[in-house]
């Protein structure tokens, strides 16, 4: 038999018990649904992290106040007593390895656009916080050093912001008030994603640093520095480089703590990649193991089929058919029963990817790879599960096939 007889004679097997088939495909349906659902799963788990990540610039480190010791001993919490100043962020700039440093201040006001208003989220940076994280402009220009350094009072807003409270007219030129004091818009930024806090980038207002209405108990502090390194491959060493030098500025010498924190947000970004690689890898394992189950199922299928069907391939042997013909027939019936599962897998797994994305919160992809696995896993199934019924059919002789009713 060549293979085309092989297939015909199976699809005609299968049909004859349709209800069946069914049943047993159903095993090997939800198995690679939920091997393919899986592993997209943990595809966008990942994307989901190096897109959040992408916002915040590449090859980062952010210095936040760290958590010194009081006079009893206790730790306090992170970022409660400032210690960073905008002195530190202009030696940080200098140092060789890094391609620059930008303080910040940030807080949470109510926002006056002429009669509407709205709480939200401000950051007195300098310009190269843009520069260093890659944000672009959609329109109008950005921060200049001059307006930190006269303390002028404007304004970059976010592309959402712009669009709700300037829809029909341009928000460049128009005046906000961020407590009670006028800024005039001169920007608003493209793109999208969220900054260290979670906030969405299209609704982030930035000002000079100089000129931000927010009172702190040391003159000259900030909340946290963004660091750029020149290169990834010298993170490490440049992460060393800023630790030291905020020591020596800080005068923290021997065993003391420092009173500063350093996150590596490359580090962040490779235990996200392995989250995301773990979850795949997990959940698939659980996909896979329905889908054993299902090959299980199909095995017993197979061996009543072939319990049921002595008298055929009795006359089937009688009339010049060899063993391998037999192993074949039975073969081919298992593996197809496996395959048109795994369609029908795939087809489920495609409708649940895209009733994800339709919510639009969330974005899978089912990868050609995860598919060409998938299916490969299927056929290897099919296999598996069908040799052994396939080869006792093979190894019956025809004359007691055929005394058998």
């Amino acid at each position: 038999m060549n293979a085309i007889q092989v297939f015909i004679e199976a699809l005609r097997s299968l049909n004859a018990n349709r209800l069946r088939s069914a049943l047993t495909m159903l095993g090997v349906v939800i198995g690679i649904a939920s091997v393919l659902m899986m592993l997209s799963v943990g595809d966008a788990v990942r994307a989901f992290i190096n897109k959040e990540l992408a916002v915040l610039g590449s090859n980062q480190l952010i210095v936040q106040n760290g958590t010194p010791v009081d006079g009893g001993g206790v730790r306090r919490r992170s970022g409660e007593l400032p210690s960073l100043t905008l002195d530190d962020a202009r030696a940080l700039a200098k140092l060789p390895g890094l391609r620059g440093a930008a303080p910040a201040l940030q807080g949470f006001f109510q926002v006056q656009y002429g009669e509407d208003n709205s709480n939200q989220t401000v950051l007195g940076t300098t310009p190269a916080m843009l520069e260093l994280r890659n944000w672009q402009l959609a329109q109008g220009v950005a921060l200049e050093e001059r307006d930190v350094q006269a303390a002028n009072r404007v304004a970059v807003i976010g592309s959402k912001l712009a669009a709700d409270h300037y829809p029909n007219r341009a928000p460049l030129g128009q005046t906000l008030r961020l407590d009670g004091q006028p800024y005039t818009i001169i920007g608003v930024l493209g793109g999208s994603g969220r900054t260290l806090d979670g906030t969405e980038l299209g609704e982030l207002i930035l000002v000079p640093i100089s000129a931000m209405p927010l009172r702190m108990s040391r003159p000259g502090s900030v909340h946290y520095i963004s660091v750029q390194a020149q290169e990834a491959a010298g993170l490490e060493q440049a992460e060393q480089d800023v630790a030291e030098l905020l020591r020596d500025r800080h005068r923290i010498t021997g065993d003391k703590l420092d009173d500063f924190a350093i996150t590596n947000l490359a580090s962040i970004a490779k235990t996200g990649a392995a989250i995301g690689t773990g979850l795949s890898l997990g959940l698939g394992v659980i996909g896979a193991i329905s889908l054993l189950v299902g090959g299980i199922g199909i095995m017993n299928i197979m061996l009543v089929s072939v319990s049921e069907r002595v008298r055929e391939i009795g006359i089937r042997m009688a009339i010049g058919a060899k063993p391998r013909d037999i192993l074949w027939q039975f073969l081919g019936e298992a593996v197809l029963l496996c395959l048109v599962g795994g369609m029908v897998g795939l087809a489920l797994a495609a409708l649940g990817a895209w009733g994800v994305n339709s919510t639009g919160k969330f974005e899978m992809t089912l990868a050609f790879k995860h598919i060409l696995v998938a299916t490969g896993f299927a056929c290897g199934v099919g296999l598996f599960f069908g040799y052994y019924p396939a080869r006792r059919a093979s190894k019956l002789l025809p004359i007691e096939c055929l005394r058998q009713d």
